[in-house]
């Protein structure tokens, strides 16, 4: 990785395009590969639930409907998003592919009636809605995998803030899953010779972390990057944090990004403690053998009480109690004090390995197992399955202003501290990050964080 250092210089010579002739090599790839797995997933579901058997008749008016059904997709946006963001992948495909599955199985059932193809009745029209749907979303899962190991890594330049740079450059390294590889970095000021660093480095894509430091407004270097083909990321400054939902809007063409104030209606309380019932009940019927057998092993392996209980701040300032299985020798708090040198964070003990962990417990602590008695605090509405994290009261002492919005919603088993990395994830950005969920809370993102939590449980990722 380089610094780039070039004097900046802007192109003189004619303006450049504003509107690409088409995709670069490596993004019309990726547009094609999707098309492609598509169209497989809805030729399988066709080929096995509405027309089994075949028959060149029905083969080529099935045709058409492939070509529709890769057109309805692609309104939905759901080729230009893996190009456009720089997350994407199941999850954020869910919702797109769920309705767009919908509204073409019906359409199909038209095109179906008013064709010689055999129009399905309401169980096949079912089974090939859920076959299109599953397999569309299994093969694209598959076909990023395998695009991310043909293709490698985009190349990325940071410009910004040098204090940012380091910043973003762990985040990225520490996600393989945005396959993208910093291959250069430079300072604001340094920002001028995009093109010989396009040429010289085959950049892909340019990320502008703060806009401050730039030398020149922010829009020439947009215009710059486009100009060569390179996509273009901007991060305001590090943990800026400047309320909850943006909108972005036009008044004559001139953009407005309007921020709505964060609500949680009453209905959308409901949901969430619906959600958290249902999902804590299951959960404590099929983890009961295990926690039976864990208690046993904690038991066995250091003696001493089972359970840990310690006071913590929840929703509003209120205390709480949490439960957890026990992982540290018995009177590991008298210990904080003489290992607080060693830590990793000023704000609370990080340490890489914390000596007052049992040999059970390390086990316990990777998959998070020590977590489950907290399901009963869960069905009891103390906590939530998804939320921000409960603190120890000298740990909240710490948070002040805007920041104590994270006590709005109720402390949660899992949330996006624990998904984005865990104890990888310094205090103060673990604090913003809970604020960012309480102001941007829906049922949809909870569903994601919990459905995410269950790969970085198995991956034992971030665990302290």
């Amino acid at each position: 990785m380089s610094a780039l250092s070039a004097p900046a210089r802007l192109e003189t010579e004619a303006p450049p395009r504003v509107v690409a002739r088409g995709y670069c090599r490596r993004d019309a790839v990726v547009r094609r590969a999707l098309v492609t797995a598509d169209v497989v997933a809805v030729a399988v579901a066709f080929s096995v639930v509405v027309a089994p058997g075949g028959g060149w008749r029905r083969t080529a008016w099935g045709l058409p409907a492939l070509v529709a059904w890769a057109v309805l997709l692609n309104a939905y946006g759901l080729y230009e998003s893996d190009i456009k963001r720089l997350t994407r992948g199941l999850l954020q495909d869910v919702p797109g592919v769920t309705h767009a599955t919908l509204v073409g199985a019906a359409l199909f059932w038209l095109y179906a009636e008013l064709t010689p193809l055999p129009a399905p009745g309401t169980g096949a029209l079912l089974a090939f809605a859920l076959g299109t749907g599953a397999g569309t979303l299994a093969l694209r899962c598959l076909t990023r995998r395998g695009l991310r190991r043909a293709l490698g890594p985009e190349r990325a330049l940071i410009v910004g803030d040098r204090a940012a740079i380091p910043l973003l450059e762990r985040k990225l390294r520490d996600h393989p899953e945005y396959a993208i590889e910093v291959v250069a970095v430079a300072d604001g000021a340094e920002a001028g010779d995009l093109a010989g660093v396009a040429a010289g480095g085959r950049l892909d894509r340019v990320i502008f972390a703060g806009a401050q430091t730039l030398n020149g407004s922010l829009g020439e270097h947009v215009r710059r990057a486009h100009a060569l083909g390179l996509k273009v990321d901007y991060l305001p400054h590090p943990l800026e944090v400047i309320g909850g939902g943006v909108e972005v809007d036009d008044i004559e063409g001139v953009p407005v990004y309007s921020l709505y104030p964060p609500v949680l209606s009453a209905t959308s309380r409901c949901l969430k403690r619906g959600m958290d019932i249902a999902g804590a009940a299951v959960l404590l019927l099929v983890t009961a053998p295990l926690m039976a057998l864990i208690a046993v092993a904690v038991k066995l392996d250091s003696g001493g009480p089972v359970f840990f209980r310690q006071q913590r701040v929840g929703r509003g300032g209120r205390q709480l109690v949490i439960t957890k299985f026990r992982t540290m020798v018995v009177g590991a708090d008298a210990l904080v004090d003489e290992l607080r040198d060693q830590s990793g964070d000023p704000n609370w003990l990080l340490l890489e390995h914390d000596p007052r962990v049992t040999r059970v417990g390390r086990l316990l602590r990777t998959r998070s197992l020590d977590e489950l008695p907290q399901l009963w605090s869960v069905l009891r509405g103390d906590m939530s399955l998804v939320g921000p994290r409960p603190l120890v009261e000298h740990e909240d002492q710490l948070i002040t202003g805007w920041r104590r919005g994270r006590l709005d919603l109720t402390p949660g088993l899992t949330g996006l501290w624990q998904v984005l990395g865990r104890t990888c994830i310094p205090f103060e950005e673990m604090v913003t990050l809970d604020y960012l969920y309480v102001t941007n809370w829906s049922a949809w993102r909870d569903v994601q964080l919990l459905l995410r939590t269950l790969g970085v449980l198995l991956s034992g990722r971030g665990a302290n």
